[in-house]
């Protein structure tokens, strides 16, 4: 690994670090309204709660999609970078 590759690497492992424990480790997950008509609802058998759930699912879906999609460009742009080298090593000699 050369010298920039490795100050990379504990720069961002530094970063993450950091915002990791720069979060809060008590998080109201809901609002109030949202968390009573949850629970209202799990109660009287109604499907508002599914409906929540279906919401909640939908959201979190999208931020992942795109990550996906973005993991899966870079994967096909990077790919062949060292495959180069591994031919040469792998080919007959010619003697």
């Amino acid at each position: 690994m050369s010298f920039v590759h490795k100050f990379r690497l504990s720069l961002f492992a530094t970063v993450l670090i950091l915002t990791l424990l720069a979060m809060p480790s008590i998080s109201s997950a809901q609002c109030a309204m949202c968390s009573l008509n949850a629970e209202n609802s799990t109660q009287d058998g109604n499907t508002q709660g599914k409906g929540l759930n279906d919401g909640i699912l939908f959201l979190l879906a999208m931020p992942f999609m795109i990550a996906a999609g973005v993991g899966f460009l870079w994967y096909k742009k990077y790919r062949n970078t060292g495959h180069q080298e591994t031919i040469s090593i792998a080919k007959p000699s010619e003697d």
